[in-house]
């Protein structure tokens, strides 16, 4: 079982016409999900070993998608099987004062990860051409700048042995609604609650055409958009694994060559273990 997940490559985009749930004929049991999901988490934990001792190369998963899509979720369950020493995660919130003394990919290039680690972005540099593109802090000709100058800086880390993974957390007004409602009835969840959210609902349609454009324009062959359908968030967890190890097994990684002088050690050191 492998789920099918579409990939924008720079054809235009119509959000409307991408599924954001599988239908009932097409999910198979929770059983079935949870034993797959175990497996990729296990080849995943593997994968990114090699990565760390290999230190060759990077990889950088970018991940968008409207309030309550279910990136902080998606992030934790997917990321949390492998050893945290490998994983750097950042979540961006609106810029400080610093950053705003910076051009608007500063504050990210600066979390990208080193040879050898993931990252994983909880947001992105997309929002300042989405959030600042909604509430008209940007230009649309200011935005068309800016989708060039994305493409460059994702262009740049590919050169440089870091690969980029884009994800779109893709849900439907509808499931968006009930999250509200649920984080508003469950005592426990009010904390997850910001009244700020009822205000951006508001502009959906907004940053549905808004995300087209991000999806159309900056996409390519080498460099897609993965859009995972997520009102399901067992099989949106499971795209996103399905997708991590895929990235990581194109990479052909292998661990450093053997080091034969260290078989020198072993006399003295079994000598000493018999000794104890």
């Amino acid at each position: 079982m492998k789920i099918k997940t579409p990939l924008c490559t720079g054809d235009k985009v119509r959000l409307d016409r991408l599924p954001t749930a599988y239908s009932l004929s097409e999910r198979p049991g929770d059983k079935e999900i949870d034993a797959k999901k175990k497996k990729l988490g296990r080849k995943l934990e593997q994968l990114q070993e090699r990565l760390f001792a290999s230190r060759s190369q990077a990889v950088l998963f970018v991940f968008q998608g409207m309030d309550c899509s279910g990136k902080d979720g998606t992030i934790n369950r997917v990321f949390s099987q492998v050893n945290p020493q490998g994983v750097l995660i950042h979540s961006f919130k609106a810029p400080t004062d610093e950053e705003r003394s910076h051009d608007y990919l500063w504050r990210a290039h600066r979390f990208v990860p080193g040879m050898g680690y993931m990252g994983a972005f909880n947001r992105s540099y997309y929002e300042d051409v989405l959030i600042s593109r909604v509430h008209g802090m940007i230009e649309d000709g200011e935005a068309g700048r800016r989708f060039s100058q994305i493409n460059d800086f994702e262009k740049m880390l590919t050169d440089n042995r870091v690969t980029v993974v884009k994800i779109f957390l893709h849900i439907s007004k509808r499931f968006q609604l009930d999250k509200l409602i649920a984080r508003i009835e469950n005592p426990h969840k009010n904390w997850k609650f910001d009244p700020s959210d009822l205000e951006e609902r508001k502009h959906w349609d907004r940053y549905q055409s808004c995300y087209e454009d991000v999806l159309t324009q900056c996409a390519s062959k080498k460099r897609p958009w993965h859009v995972v359908a997520a009102d399901d968030r067992a099989l949106r967890d499971l795209a996103v694994l399905q997708i991590a190890v895929d990235t990581l097994e194109n990479l052909d990684l292998d661990f450093p060559p053997p080091v034969p002088e260290l078989q020198k050690l072993l006399p003295d050191l079994y000598q000493e273990r018999e000794k104890e």
